[in-house]
């Protein structure tokens, strides 16, 4: 058997293989609410072999989303929807994740094929949004951000919590925190974007406290025998990368301590025009791994993991424990099933078609042996 393709345990989840398909947005609910759409897409891509397949950023507040169209875990009538698919995606085979998060700076945004813009201070669609201090992102995302009162801080943190709380009462069983891509969490830790003089701004152990005390707050709220995962930017690419990853790993040291279980590790996109080596297939892989060796913590990430023999490699060469798989599964929903099939896997458990589906194939290649 492929080292892709062996099962992974994390807590009290087991994994059928090493495929997870990511958080990838649709930008289809309706005041966060998922809807027929989101059924039908998470459904397909279940059944289709990987081994984990976690539903899109889902803000944890309506401010927190990226956009008008972006589902929501803040109030309770969120939940039916989410559970459904929940439902769907354990019926297809694999483990049903969900990752929370707050958008921040980058929030109040138009959806990528309206503009993938700040929307228009005219326009009511949009809202005020927030951030660690009062520092536009800027290219296409201009909007300067109002500046969290500590209250604000409270409440936010009190969202993540009860946010996590909705996700396990809808049936999740994998977590994932977003404090990445320049989204709030990954902004109160950069110094691009952090100019507080308070205790959540300045020092390593200011900037860090944000994201340790969200992570006490939905470690409180989310089972101890289910995996906690957060998605974080541990590299800005902005000419400190050393700096910036030795900071990364000494703040994930600390998510470990706090209850974290498994680390998605990504890019920071804190700044545009960062200088990042898209053209590298699996860049981020070496830096998992070393992530991995120096915070005690099981891996995996993405960009560029798209090929076979990419994926099979990082996970055999043990830089990361889960290779995270997402256009390719929009393209193709059986991207897993395929994988193993260019592996040479034959017939492993996981991959066994459902019953309806092996019934039907079997007669049509009967039928056409007998012609």
């Amino acid at each position: 058997m492929s080292a892709l393709f062996t099962p992974f345990q994390l807590k009290g989840v087991t994994l059928r293989n090493r495929i997870a398909v990511p958080p990838m947005c649709q930008y289809s609910a309706v005041e966060g609410v998922v809807n027929d759409w989101h059924f039908a897409h998470y459904a397909e891509i279940a059944r289709g072999g990987a081994g984990l397949v976690i539903v899109e950023a889902t803000g944890v507040s309506p401010e927190g989303r990226i956009t008008p169209g972006c589902a929501g875990l803040w109030n309770d009538a969120q939940i039916e929807g989410m559970a459904h698919i929940a439902s769907l995606i354990k019926a297809g085979g694999a483990v049903p994740g969900i990752q929370i998060g707050h958008a921040g700076r980058k929030a109040s945004a138009n959806k990528p094929w309206e503009g993938d813009d700040h929307i228009a201070a005219d326009d009511a669609r949009g809202w005020q949004t927030l951030a660690p201090s009062a520092i536009a992102f800027g290219d296409g995302l201009p909007k300067v951000p109002q500046a969290m009162s500590l209250d604000d801080i409270a409440r936010v943190k009190a969202d993540f919590a009860a946010a996590a709380r909705r996700a396990r009462e809808a049936g999740f069983e994998w977590l994932e925190l977003h404090f990445a891509h320049g989204y709030l969490a990954q902004s109160f830790f950069s110094a691009h974007a952090n100019q507080r003089d308070d205790p959540y701004g300045g020092s390593f152990e200011n900037r860090a406290r944000f994201l340790l005390e969200t992570l006490a707050a939905v470690r409180a709220e989310w089972p101890q025998n289910l995996p906690l995962a957060a998605r974080f930017g541990v590299i800005e690419y902005d000419g400190k990368d050393e700096e910036t990853l030795a900071e990364s790993i000494e703040l994930v040291k600390r998510m470990r301590e706090g209850g974290l279980d498994l680390l998605n590790v990504s890019v920071n996109f804190n700044i545009p025009g960062a200088n990042i080596p898209w053209a590298t297939p699996a860049f981020l892989a070496p830096i998992a791994q070393r992530v991995s060796r120096e915070a005690g913590l099981p891996v995996a990430s993405s960009w560029g993991i798209d090929d076979v023999r990419d994926a099979e490699r990082v996970v055999a060469d043990k830089q990361m424990e889960l290779v995270m798989i997402g256009r390719a599964h929009l393209a193709n929903p059986h991207y897993a099933y395929r994988l193993a099939l260019e592996l040479g896997e034959e017939n492993p458990e996981w991959a066994t078609l459902p019953a309806p589906y092996a019934h039907w194939l079997s007669r049509y290649r009967g039928a056409a042996k007998a012609k």
